[in-house]
Protein backbone atom coordinates (compact mmCIF):
# COMPACT_ATOMS: atom_id res chain seq x y z
CA UNK A 1 0.00 0.00 0.00
CA UNK A 2 1.11 3.22 -0.94
CA UNK A 3 2.02 6.07 1.23
CA UNK A 4 -1.29 8.10 0.00
CA UNK A 5 -3.49 4.86 0.19
CA UNK A 6 -2.05 4.45 3.75
CA UNK A 7 -2.54 8.43 4.63
CA UNK A 8 -6.23 7.76 3.28
CA UNK A 9 -7.09 5.02 5.28
CA UNK A 10 -5.51 6.38 7.95
CA UNK A 11 -8.00 9.89 7.73
CA UNK A 12 -11.09 7.83 6.94
CA UNK A 13 -10.74 5.49 10.23
CA UNK A 14 -10.02 8.39 12.58
CA UNK A 15 -12.45 10.64 11.41
CA UNK A 16 -15.14 8.68 10.30
CA UNK A 17 -18.49 8.82 12.49
CA UNK A 18 -22.05 7.22 12.16
CA UNK A 19 -23.09 10.27 14.46
CA UNK A 20 -24.00 13.92 13.30
CA UNK A 21 -20.94 15.88 12.67
CA UNK A 22 -19.63 19.48 11.20
CA UNK A 23 -17.68 18.32 7.74
CA UNK A 24 -14.28 20.83 8.10
CA UNK A 25 -12.74 20.04 4.52
CA UNK A 26 -10.64 17.34 3.19
CA UNK A 27 -6.68 16.64 4.23
CA UNK A 28 -3.71 17.55 2.25
CA UNK A 29 -0.51 15.45 1.62
CA UNK A 30 2.32 16.83 0.33
CA UNK A 31 0.59 19.54 -1.34
CA UNK A 32 -2.38 17.76 -2.57
CA UNK A 33 -6.09 17.82 -1.34
CA UNK A 34 -7.23 14.43 -1.12
CA UNK A 35 -10.83 15.01 -1.98
CA UNK A 36 -12.00 11.18 -0.11
CA UNK A 37 -9.86 12.25 3.07
CA UNK A 38 -12.90 13.86 4.96
CA UNK A 39 -12.33 15.62 7.74
CA UNK A 40 -14.97 16.24 10.45
CA UNK A 41 -16.20 16.92 13.84
CA UNK A 42 -18.96 14.74 15.69
CA UNK A 43 -21.26 17.31 17.22
CA UNK A 44 -20.89 15.07 20.64
CA UNK A 45 -17.82 15.90 21.03
CA UNK A 46 -18.01 19.72 21.03
CA UNK A 47 -19.15 20.19 24.30
CA UNK A 48 -15.24 19.10 25.01
CA UNK A 49 -14.04 22.71 23.68
CA UNK A 50 -11.63 23.92 21.15
CA UNK A 51 -9.29 26.41 20.14
CA UNK A 52 -9.29 28.15 16.72
CA UNK A 53 -5.84 29.87 16.35
CA UNK A 54 -3.44 31.15 13.78
CA UNK A 55 -1.99 34.79 12.34
CA UNK A 56 -3.95 37.27 11.54
CA UNK A 57 -5.44 37.02 7.99
CA UNK A 58 -4.73 33.49 8.13
CA UNK A 59 -8.81 32.65 7.72
CA UNK A 60 -10.00 32.06 11.56
CA UNK A 61 -13.23 34.53 11.43
CA UNK A 62 -14.40 32.13 8.27
CA UNK A 63 -13.45 28.83 9.77
CA UNK A 64 -15.81 30.24 12.83
CA UNK A 65 -18.36 31.12 10.00
CA UNK A 66 -18.22 27.65 8.78
CA UNK A 67 -18.46 26.29 12.41
CA UNK A 68 -21.56 28.92 13.10
CA UNK A 69 -23.33 27.67 9.78
CA UNK A 70 -22.96 24.22 9.94
CA UNK A 71 -24.19 23.86 13.46
CA UNK A 72 -27.35 26.49 13.19
CA UNK A 73 -28.52 23.78 10.48
CA UNK A 74 -27.70 20.98 12.47
CA UNK A 75 -30.13 22.87 15.29
CA UNK A 76 -27.62 23.94 17.46
CA UNK A 77 -27.46 27.71 19.25
CA UNK A 78 -24.39 29.36 18.64
CA UNK A 79 -23.01 32.70 19.86
CA UNK A 80 -20.34 34.32 18.34
CA UNK A 81 -18.39 37.86 19.76
CA UNK A 82 -18.18 39.87 16.18
CA UNK A 83 -15.26 42.18 17.23
CA UNK A 84 -14.62 44.13 13.82
CA UNK A 85 -19.03 43.80 12.86
CA UNK A 86 -18.10 41.69 9.67
CA UNK A 87 -20.05 38.37 10.60
CA UNK A 88 -23.08 39.35 9.89
CA UNK A 89 -23.64 38.59 6.63
CA UNK A 90 -24.40 34.98 8.14
CA UNK A 91 -27.92 36.10 8.01
CA UNK A 92 -27.65 36.47 3.98
CA UNK A 93 -27.25 33.98 1.59
CA UNK A 94 -23.73 33.96 -0.12
CA UNK A 95 -22.86 34.55 -3.58
CA UNK A 96 -20.42 32.33 -5.67
CA UNK A 97 -17.55 32.71 -7.65
CA UNK A 98 -14.57 31.07 -9.54
CA UNK A 99 -12.57 30.38 -6.48
CA UNK A 100 -15.28 29.30 -4.14
CA UNK A 101 -16.36 26.71 -7.05
CA UNK A 102 -13.32 25.94 -7.36
CA UNK A 103 -12.68 24.92 -3.78
CA UNK A 104 -15.71 23.25 -3.67
CA UNK A 105 -15.25 20.97 -6.67
CA UNK A 106 -11.73 19.81 -5.14
CA UNK A 107 -13.61 19.32 -1.87
CA UNK A 108 -16.76 17.30 -3.88
CA UNK A 109 -18.72 19.96 -1.62
CA UNK A 110 -21.03 21.79 -4.06
CA UNK A 111 -21.61 25.12 -3.09
CA UNK A 112 -25.20 25.90 -2.17
CA UNK A 113 -26.26 29.46 -0.74
CA UNK A 114 -27.89 29.76 2.71
CA UNK A 115 -28.41 32.62 4.90
CA UNK A 116 -29.12 31.19 8.56
CA UNK A 117 -30.75 32.75 11.84
CA UNK A 118 -29.45 35.73 13.36
CA UNK A 119 -30.07 37.82 16.05
CA UNK A 120 -27.69 41.09 16.65
CA UNK A 121 -26.54 42.42 20.46
CA UNK A 122 -24.27 45.27 21.28
CA UNK A 123 -23.50 46.26 24.50
CA UNK A 124 -24.00 50.00 23.43
CA UNK A 125 -27.49 49.49 22.19
CA UNK A 126 -26.45 51.61 19.16
CA UNK A 127 -25.51 47.73 17.16
CA UNK A 128 -28.03 45.82 17.81
CA UNK A 129 -30.62 44.85 21.17
CA UNK A 130 -28.74 46.43 24.33
CA UNK A 131 -27.69 43.30 26.21
CA UNK A 132 -27.19 44.20 30.01
CA UNK A 133 -26.65 42.84 33.47
CA UNK A 134 -26.91 44.03 37.14
CA UNK A 135 -24.28 44.35 39.26
CA UNK A 136 -24.91 41.29 41.68
CA UNK A 137 -25.07 39.46 38.29
CA UNK A 138 -21.48 40.79 37.52
CA UNK A 139 -20.21 39.82 41.05
CA UNK A 140 -16.94 41.58 42.55
CA UNK A 141 -14.25 39.26 41.08
CA UNK A 142 -15.54 40.45 37.43
CA UNK A 143 -15.93 43.66 38.44
CA UNK A 144 -12.33 44.13 39.42
CA UNK A 145 -11.52 42.89 36.22
CA UNK A 146 -13.02 45.59 34.04
CA UNK A 147 -12.03 48.68 36.47
CA UNK A 148 -8.82 46.98 36.68
CA UNK A 149 -8.16 47.14 40.47
CA UNK A 150 -5.31 45.74 42.69
CA UNK A 151 -6.11 43.11 45.54
CA UNK A 152 -7.06 46.03 48.35
CA UNK A 153 -8.83 47.68 45.81
CA UNK A 154 -10.89 44.31 45.04
CA UNK A 155 -11.26 43.36 48.65
CA UNK A 156 -12.83 46.98 49.33
CA UNK A 157 -15.11 45.78 46.28
CA UNK A 158 -15.75 42.50 48.04
CA UNK A 159 -16.64 44.48 50.90
CA UNK A 160 -19.00 46.12 49.16
CA UNK A 161 -20.99 43.45 47.89
CA UNK A 162 -21.13 41.56 51.13
CA UNK A 163 -22.91 44.25 52.94
CA UNK A 164 -25.42 44.33 49.96
CA UNK A 165 -25.98 41.04 50.31
CA UNK A 166 -26.39 40.83 53.94
CA UNK A 167 -28.28 44.12 54.29
CA UNK A 168 -30.81 43.42 51.27
CA UNK A 169 -29.68 46.09 49.29
CA UNK A 170 -30.00 45.04 45.55
CA UNK A 171 -26.76 46.62 43.35
CA UNK A 172 -28.26 46.87 40.06
CA UNK A 173 -26.37 49.54 38.21
CA UNK A 174 -23.48 51.83 38.41
CA UNK A 175 -25.35 54.42 40.38
CA UNK A 176 -26.44 51.67 43.24
CA UNK A 177 -22.86 51.05 43.44
CA UNK A 178 -20.92 54.40 43.94
CA UNK A 179 -24.12 54.71 46.90
CA UNK A 180 -22.94 51.75 49.00
CA UNK A 181 -19.91 52.84 48.05
CA UNK A 182 -20.44 55.97 49.64
CA UNK A 183 -22.10 55.26 51.88
CA UNK A 184 -19.71 52.67 53.76
CA UNK A 185 -16.57 55.26 52.73
CA UNK A 186 -18.12 58.61 54.14
CA UNK A 187 -21.88 58.04 55.25
CA UNK A 188 -22.80 56.46 58.00
CA UNK A 189 -22.12 53.17 57.40
CA UNK A 190 -18.36 53.48 57.76
CA UNK A 191 -19.19 53.02 61.40
CA UNK A 192 -21.42 50.34 61.16
CA UNK A 193 -18.80 48.07 59.16
CA UNK A 194 -15.74 48.67 61.17
CA UNK A 195 -16.09 45.52 63.29
CA UNK A 196 -17.44 43.18 61.28
CA UNK A 197 -16.24 44.10 57.64
CA UNK A 198 -13.19 46.62 57.92
CA UNK A 199 -13.03 49.91 56.94
CA UNK A 200 -12.91 51.51 53.49
CA UNK A 201 -9.82 54.14 53.41
CA UNK A 202 -10.48 57.27 51.70
CA UNK A 203 -7.85 56.47 48.81
CA UNK A 204 -9.26 53.31 47.93
CA UNK A 205 -12.98 54.52 47.83
CA UNK A 206 -11.30 57.13 45.78
CA UNK A 207 -9.95 55.45 43.42
CA UNK A 208 -12.76 53.05 43.18
CA UNK A 209 -14.97 56.24 42.16
CA UNK A 210 -12.89 57.63 39.95
CA UNK A 211 -12.58 53.99 37.79
CA UNK A 212 -16.67 54.11 37.76
CA UNK A 213 -16.95 57.67 36.49
CA UNK A 214 -14.68 56.64 33.83
CA UNK A 215 -16.29 53.46 32.49
CA UNK A 216 -19.19 56.17 32.71
CA UNK A 217 -17.88 58.66 30.74
CA UNK A 218 -16.54 56.25 27.78
CA UNK A 219 -20.60 55.90 27.14
CA UNK A 220 -20.75 51.96 28.23
CA UNK A 221 -22.36 52.22 31.81
CA UNK A 222 -25.40 51.24 30.19
CA UNK A 223 -24.53 47.48 30.33
CA UNK A 224 -25.50 47.83 33.86
CA UNK A 225 -28.97 47.55 34.92
CA UNK A 226 -32.49 46.26 34.10
CA UNK A 227 -33.76 44.56 32.14
CA UNK A 228 -31.06 42.01 32.46
CA UNK A 229 -30.13 39.97 29.87
CA UNK A 230 -32.41 36.42 29.87
CA UNK A 231 -29.76 33.94 28.89
CA UNK A 232 -32.17 31.85 27.69
CA UNK A 233 -32.75 33.85 24.96
CA UNK A 234 -29.05 32.47 23.42
CA UNK A 235 -30.44 29.02 23.57
CA UNK A 236 -33.53 29.53 20.73
CA UNK A 237 -34.54 27.81 17.49
CA UNK A 238 -36.10 29.32 14.29
CA UNK A 239 -37.67 26.26 11.88
CA UNK A 240 -35.53 23.44 13.48
CA UNK A 241 -32.34 25.75 13.20
CA UNK A 242 -30.63 27.12 15.98
CA UNK A 243 -29.94 30.60 16.16
CA UNK A 244 -27.13 32.54 15.45
CA UNK A 245 -26.52 35.14 18.43
CA UNK A 246 -23.68 37.43 17.46
CA UNK A 247 -22.70 40.11 19.83
CA UNK A 248 -21.23 43.36 17.81
CA UNK A 249 -18.46 44.96 19.44
CA UNK A 250 -16.93 47.29 17.16
CA UNK A 251 -18.06 50.12 19.10
CA UNK A 252 -16.19 49.18 22.10
CA UNK A 253 -13.13 47.45 20.74
CA UNK A 254 -10.98 49.33 22.40
CA UNK A 255 -11.99 48.83 25.51
CA UNK A 256 -11.00 44.72 25.78
CA UNK A 257 -11.11 43.96 29.37
CA UNK A 258 -15.20 45.47 29.66
CA UNK A 259 -16.48 42.99 26.63
CA UNK A 260 -14.42 40.12 27.07
CA UNK A 261 -15.30 40.00 30.62
CA UNK A 262 -19.05 40.83 29.66
CA UNK A 263 -19.14 37.05 28.15
CA UNK A 264 -17.45 35.61 30.52
CA UNK A 265 -20.44 36.49 32.67
CA UNK A 266 -22.49 35.04 30.49
CA UNK A 267 -20.73 31.92 30.35
CA UNK A 268 -20.99 31.58 34.10
CA UNK A 269 -24.73 32.44 34.31
CA UNK A 270 -24.93 29.22 31.43
CA UNK A 271 -23.51 27.26 34.08
CA UNK A 272 -25.15 28.34 37.25
CA UNK A 273 -28.64 28.43 35.35
CA UNK A 274 -28.72 25.58 33.18
CA UNK A 275 -29.27 21.66 34.13
CA UNK A 276 -27.24 19.42 34.43
CA UNK A 277 -27.24 16.87 31.16
CA UNK A 278 -24.10 14.44 30.83
CA UNK A 279 -23.45 13.05 27.12
CA UNK A 280 -25.53 14.15 24.37
CA UNK A 281 -25.76 13.76 20.37
CA UNK A 282 -25.35 17.32 20.46
CA UNK A 283 -24.76 20.64 22.39
CA UNK A 284 -27.21 22.88 23.94
CA UNK A 285 -25.15 25.56 22.53
CA UNK A 286 -21.39 26.41 21.30
CA UNK A 287 -19.73 29.70 22.53
CA UNK A 288 -17.29 31.24 20.39
CA UNK A 289 -14.73 33.25 22.47
CA UNK A 290 -13.07 35.87 19.84
CA UNK A 291 -9.80 37.79 20.31
CA UNK A 292 -9.38 34.97 23.33
CA UNK A 293 -5.95 36.71 24.69
CA UNK A 294 -7.60 39.95 26.14
CA UNK A 295 -9.85 37.98 28.31
CA UNK A 296 -6.31 36.51 30.17
CA UNK A 297 -4.46 39.67 29.75
CA UNK A 298 -3.04 40.80 33.24
CA UNK A 299 -5.62 38.69 34.75
CA UNK A 300 -5.75 38.31 38.79
CA UNK A 301 -5.76 34.84 40.02
CA UNK A 302 -9.54 34.65 41.26
CA UNK A 303 -9.90 35.93 37.92
CA UNK A 304 -8.26 32.71 36.15
CA UNK A 305 -9.50 30.27 38.59
CA UNK A 306 -13.14 31.73 37.69
CA UNK A 307 -12.35 30.87 33.95
CA UNK A 308 -11.01 27.14 34.66
CA UNK A 309 -14.06 26.39 36.85
CA UNK A 310 -16.27 27.37 33.68
CA UNK A 311 -14.43 25.66 31.30
CA UNK A 312 -14.10 22.29 33.28
CA UNK A 313 -17.56 22.12 34.40
CA UNK A 314 -19.88 23.45 31.99
CA UNK A 315 -19.04 21.12 29.82
CA UNK A 316 -21.62 18.70 31.73
CA UNK A 317 -24.38 21.31 31.10
CA UNK A 318 -24.27 20.73 27.47
CA UNK A 319 -22.24 24.00 26.46
CA UNK A 320 -19.17 23.67 24.64
CA UNK A 321 -16.56 26.65 24.24
CA UNK A 322 -14.46 27.65 21.72
CA UNK A 323 -11.71 30.14 21.75
CA UNK A 324 -10.09 31.76 19.25
CA UNK A 325 -6.95 34.43 19.45
CA UNK A 326 -3.35 34.33 17.75
CA UNK A 327 -1.10 31.71 19.66
CA UNK A 328 -1.99 28.54 21.71
CA UNK A 329 0.19 30.30 24.00
CA UNK A 330 -2.30 32.94 24.69
CA UNK A 331 -4.13 30.63 26.82
CA UNK A 332 -3.31 29.63 30.26
CA UNK A 333 -1.87 26.03 30.29
CA UNK A 334 -4.98 24.75 32.72
CA UNK A 335 -7.35 26.18 30.36
CA UNK A 336 -5.61 24.84 27.40
CA UNK A 337 -5.42 21.35 28.63
CA UNK A 338 -9.37 21.38 28.27
CA UNK A 339 -9.99 22.35 24.89
CA UNK A 340 -10.16 19.11 22.68
CA UNK A 341 -10.26 20.20 19.38
CA UNK A 342 -7.62 21.85 17.46
CA UNK A 343 -7.84 23.68 14.25
CA UNK A 344 -4.54 25.55 13.95
CA UNK A 345 -4.22 28.03 11.02
CA UNK A 346 -0.81 29.38 9.69
CA UNK A 347 1.87 30.31 11.96
CA UNK A 348 4.78 32.68 11.22
CA UNK A 349 7.78 32.37 12.94
CA UNK A 350 9.29 36.06 11.92
CA UNK A 351 11.23 36.93 15.60
CA UNK A 352 12.75 34.62 18.14
CA UNK A 353 9.10 34.82 20.33
CA UNK A 354 7.49 33.83 16.83
CA UNK A 355 10.09 30.74 16.76
CA UNK A 356 9.54 29.80 20.32
CA UNK A 357 6.10 29.75 20.25
CA UNK A 358 6.04 27.74 17.04
CA UNK A 359 8.20 25.08 19.12
CA UNK A 360 5.79 25.53 22.25
CA UNK A 361 2.61 24.80 19.46
CA UNK A 362 4.11 21.57 18.22
CA UNK A 363 4.03 20.13 21.73
CA UNK A 364 0.48 20.32 21.87
CA UNK A 365 -0.04 18.23 19.31
CA UNK A 366 -0.36 14.18 18.32
CA UNK A 367 2.80 12.50 16.67
CA UNK A 368 2.36 12.04 13.19
CA UNK A 369 3.87 9.67 10.85
CA UNK A 370 3.04 11.86 7.77
CA UNK A 371 3.54 15.15 8.92
CA UNK A 372 6.78 17.23 10.09
CA UNK A 373 4.45 19.32 12.13
CA UNK A 374 6.41 22.87 12.49
CA UNK A 375 7.13 22.57 8.67
CA UNK A 376 2.93 22.41 7.95
CA UNK A 377 2.24 25.34 10.41
CA UNK A 378 4.70 27.50 8.74
CA UNK A 379 3.13 26.49 5.33
CA UNK A 380 -0.16 26.23 5.34
CA UNK A 381 -2.05 28.03 2.90
CA UNK A 382 -5.17 30.85 3.93
CA UNK A 383 -7.92 28.81 4.51
CA UNK A 384 -6.22 25.83 5.15
CA UNK A 385 -5.41 24.35 9.11
CA UNK A 386 -3.66 21.64 10.56
CA UNK A 387 -6.67 20.08 12.68
CA UNK A 388 -6.91 17.51 15.40
CA UNK A 389 -10.22 16.74 17.02
CA UNK A 390 -11.91 14.40 19.78
CA UNK A 391 -13.55 11.36 17.68
CA UNK A 392 -17.20 10.08 18.67
CA UNK A 393 -14.96 7.84 21.17
CA UNK A 394 -13.50 10.65 22.81
CA UNK A 395 -10.06 9.66 21.10
CA UNK A 396 -7.49 12.02 19.88
CA UNK A 397 -8.02 11.90 15.79
CA UNK A 398 -4.90 11.77 13.16
CA UNK A 399 -3.36 14.83 12.60
CA UNK A 400 -4.40 16.27 9.29
CA UNK A 401 -3.50 19.15 7.00
CA UNK A 402 -7.22 20.34 6.35
CA UNK A 403 -8.27 22.14 2.78
CA UNK A 404 -11.28 24.06 4.48
CA UNK A 405 -15.11 24.29 3.04
CA UNK A 406 -16.24 27.93 2.06
CA UNK A 407 -18.80 29.47 4.10
CA UNK A 408 -22.25 29.04 2.15
CA UNK A 409 -23.22 32.56 3.35
CA UNK A 410 -22.34 35.98 3.09
CA UNK A 411 -18.59 36.55 3.72
CA UNK A 412 -18.63 39.93 5.68
CA UNK A 413 -21.11 42.54 6.86
CA UNK A 414 -24.86 43.44 6.27
CA UNK A 415 -25.06 46.71 4.50
CA UNK A 416 -25.92 49.35 6.72
CA UNK A 417 -29.60 49.52 5.58
CA UNK A 418 -29.88 45.47 5.57
CA UNK A 419 -28.14 45.87 9.48
CA UNK A 420 -30.71 48.61 10.59
CA UNK A 421 -33.75 46.94 9.38
CA UNK A 422 -32.56 43.17 10.76
CA UNK A 423 -32.56 45.14 14.25
CA UNK A 424 -35.34 46.99 14.18
CA UNK A 425 -37.36 44.40 13.09
CA UNK A 426 -36.35 41.58 15.97
CA UNK A 427 -38.55 40.67 18.66
CA UNK A 428 -35.46 40.56 21.12
CA UNK A 429 -34.01 44.17 20.56
CA UNK A 430 -38.00 45.52 21.21
CA UNK A 431 -37.72 43.19 24.61
CA UNK A 432 -34.51 45.43 25.88
CA UNK A 433 -34.65 48.27 23.94
CA UNK A 434 -36.34 50.59 27.03
CA UNK A 435 -34.49 50.65 30.50
CA UNK A 436 -36.11 49.51 33.73
CA UNK A 437 -35.34 51.43 37.13
CA UNK A 438 -36.51 49.47 39.54
CA UNK A 439 -36.07 50.27 43.73
CA UNK A 440 -32.37 49.39 44.99
CA UNK A 441 -29.42 50.24 46.47
CA UNK A 442 -29.41 54.01 45.53
CA UNK A 443 -33.33 54.50 46.25
CA UNK A 444 -33.26 52.62 49.51
CA UNK A 445 -30.00 54.36 51.08
CA UNK A 446 -31.32 57.66 49.72
CA UNK A 447 -34.42 57.22 51.75
CA UNK A 448 -32.91 56.36 54.82
CA UNK A 449 -30.28 59.06 54.88
CA UNK A 450 -33.56 61.34 54.36
CA UNK A 451 -34.92 59.74 57.66
CA UNK A 452 -31.69 60.10 59.43
CA UNK A 453 -31.28 63.62 58.34
CA UNK A 454 -34.96 64.67 59.24
CA UNK A 455 -34.55 62.77 62.75
CA UNK A 456 -31.19 64.67 63.13
CA UNK A 457 -33.07 68.15 62.32
CA UNK A 458 -36.12 67.35 64.94
CA UNK A 459 -33.36 66.10 67.89
CA UNK A 460 -31.18 69.33 66.87
CA UNK A 461 -34.73 71.66 67.02
CA UNK A 462 -36.22 69.90 70.47
CA UNK A 463 -32.74 70.55 71.85
CA UNK A 464 -32.38 74.26 70.70
CA UNK A 465 -36.03 74.58 71.75
CA UNK A 466 -35.26 73.24 75.74
CA UNK A 467 -31.97 75.21 75.30
CA UNK A 468 -33.81 78.50 74.30
CA UNK A 469 -36.37 78.37 77.65
CA UNK A 470 -34.07 77.91 79.82
CA UNK A 471 -32.01 81.45 78.78
CA UNK A 472 -35.86 83.05 78.27
CA UNK A 473 -36.48 82.01 82.25
CA UNK A 474 -32.47 83.51 83.37
CA UNK A 475 -33.47 86.38 81.42
CA UNK A 476 -35.86 87.55 83.22
CA UNK A 477 -34.34 86.96 86.85
CA UNK A 478 -31.69 88.48 85.59
CA UNK A 479 -34.52 91.66 84.52
CA UNK A 480 -35.77 91.62 87.52
CA UNK A 481 -32.58 91.89 89.46
CA UNK A 482 -32.21 94.81 87.26
CA UNK A 483 -35.16 96.59 88.19
CA UNK A 484 -34.92 99.99 90.53
CA UNK A 485 -37.22 98.55 93.60
CA UNK A 486 -34.88 95.36 93.32
CA UNK A 487 -31.68 97.66 93.01
CA UNK A 488 -32.72 99.57 96.61
CA UNK A 489 -33.93 95.79 97.69
CA UNK A 490 -30.17 94.96 97.15
CA UNK A 491 -28.31 97.46 99.03
CA UNK A 492 -30.81 97.62 102.22
CA UNK A 493 -30.20 93.95 102.35
CA UNK A 494 -26.09 94.19 101.95
CA UNK A 495 -25.68 96.62 104.17
CA UNK A 496 -27.90 94.83 106.53
CA UNK A 497 -25.70 92.03 106.36
CA UNK A 498 -22.16 94.05 106.39
CA UNK A 499 -23.75 95.65 109.35
CA UNK A 500 -24.04 93.24 111.36
CA UNK A 501 -20.53 91.52 110.01
CA UNK A 502 -18.96 94.44 111.15
CA UNK A 503 -21.48 95.21 114.34
CA UNK A 504 -21.87 99.02 112.96
CA UNK A 505 -25.87 100.17 114.04
CA UNK A 506 -28.31 101.41 111.77
CA UNK A 507 -31.35 104.01 111.93
CA UNK A 508 -33.10 101.13 113.24
CA UNK A 509 -30.98 100.44 116.39
CA UNK A 510 -30.68 103.16 117.42
CA UNK A 511 -34.06 103.85 117.83
CA UNK A 512 -34.58 99.85 119.28
CA UNK A 513 -35.29 98.49 116.15
CA UNK A 514 -33.90 95.49 114.86
CA UNK A 515 -30.55 95.13 117.65
CA UNK A 516 -32.43 96.94 120.22
CA UNK A 517 -33.24 94.64 123.03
Amino acid sequence: MSKREQFIAAIQKSYKTDKPAIHLGSAILDGEIITEAKVNLPLRMMNRHGLVAGATGSGKTRTLQVLAEQLSAAGVPVFMSDIKGDLSGIAKPGTSNAAIEERSAILGTPFEAKGFPVELYSLSGEKGAQMRATILEFGPILLSKIFELNDTQSGVLAILFKYADDKKLPMVDLNDLKKVLSYLSEGPGAAEIKSDYGSISSSTAGTILRKIVALEQQGVGTIFGEKSFDISDLINKVDGQGIISLLNISDVQDKPALFSTFMLSLLAELYQTLPEAGDLDKPKLVFFLDEAHLLFKDAPKAFLDQIEQVVRLIRSKGVGIFFCTQMAQDIPVSVLSQLGNRVQHVLRAFTPQDADALKQTVKTYPRSDYYSIDQVLTTLGIGQALITVLNDKGIPTEVAATHLLPPTSVMGPLTQADYENHVRQSDVYLKYKDPIDPESAYEILTKRLEEQTRQEAELKEQTTVAKTGGKQEKGMFEEALASPLAKQIGREVVRGVFGMLFGKSTSRSKKGGLFGF
